[in-house]
């Protein structure tokens, strides 16, 4: 189906992937093993950092959210991802598409925010520990992760009827494995710039947020005296710099370059990572480098009801 407008259209066609019928099958698998490991994952932190009594921080709290977020966006992209693998039509409907791209919108913006949340835990844990409950009270926690999700639905608002009322030349085939706002952008005869502008501005204040909390805080470690204290503090970001670096590079590298040198082989490729693979690393990131969480699986496994201790969090 190919139309002049947008409106015309009541379905899209992802070409996935990887168009080679032999290689479905094989894709198949490994993505179904990757989600679930991602579900399992993911589902494994919200846990932990829910019932553990000794997991009741700031930073855990922050970290449950990070694994809702990475649930979510992954759940948004795999099951249509993985039923496309098996079926020889692979077809979106026009409403299907548009909350698709609105849902994945949400959560990878709200992860953008997060990390940048986590970010200023951080910081505030090194530069005012004395004063880090107080700075980074249950209630200030609250209100960052309210606003978090408010700043993901919002973007999501305002950038999905931007994509969506662009006019579409000539096809209706999305160069892609699910509805994003590259490759849909790359069918469109109209000007494009707002959109891209919108997703540009957003990801930079992110970064610039990001970068500004990491440059205060290594500048805030150099000022420790001892080698010790100096130590320490960097023992308690490795963990959060890992993901950041892993998720940013990605995103950057799909969404920065120019359009002119932008690859939709490559811009997959860039996909898979940061809608897929990272969702699934970030909770071993975060487990096999962290020794409360080691420990608290730990404790979990060779006893449940001594780590279930739901009334522990509690707004203070």
């Amino acid at each position: 189906m190919a139309s002049r407008n947008f409106t015309g259209v009541t379905e899209f066609i992802l070409t996935g992937v990887s168009d080679c019928p032999e290689l479905q099958i094989p894709l198949f698998l490994v993505f179904l093993v990757i989600y679930g490991l991602t579900v399992t994952g993911n589902l494994g932190i919200i846990t932990l950092t829910g019932v553990d009594s000794r997991l009741q921080t700031p930073m855990y709290f922050f970290l449950r959210q990070l694994a809702v977020i990475n649930l979510g966006n992954a759940t948004v992209i795999a099951p249509k991802m993985l039923t496309n693998l098996l079926v020889k039509k692979k077809t979106i409907s026009y409403y299907e598409c548009a909350t698709q791209f609105g849902a994945f919108l949400f959560f990878i913006v709200a992860e953008v925010t997060m990390l940048a949340v986590m970010a200023y835990d951080r910081y505030a844990a090194i530069c005012n520990p004395l004063l880090y409950m107080v700075v980074v009270s249950w209630r200030i926690c609250l209100l960052l992760v309210i606003l978090t999700y408010l700043y993901g639905f919002s973007t999501a608002v305002v950038v999905s009827p931007c994509v969506f009322s662009m006019s579409y030349c000539s096809s209706n085939v999305i160069n892609h494995f699910y509805c994003d706002n590259v490759p849909l952008l790359a069918l469109s005869c109209s000007d494009t710039s707002t959109p891209e502008t919108i997703v540009f501005i957003s990801a930079a204040t992110n970064l610039h947020c990001l970068l500004l909390s990491y440059i205060n805080i290594v500048l805030s470690i150099l000022k420790i005296r001892s080698s010790e204290g100096r130590k320490k503090a960097f023992s308690t970001c490795p963990s959060h710099v890992t993901a950041v670096t892993v998720f940013y590079g990605t995103l950057l590298f799909m969404y920065v370059q120019p359009r002119t040198n932008h690859s939709l082989v490559t811009g997959k490729i860039a996909s898979v990572f940061y809608t897929l693979v990272i969702p699934m690393l970030n909770p071993m990131i975060y487990s096999l480098r962290n020794k409360e969480v080691k420990a608290a699986l730990k404790r979990f496994m060779t006893d449940p009801c001594y780590s279930f201790n739901l009334c522990s969090f509690r707004i203070q």
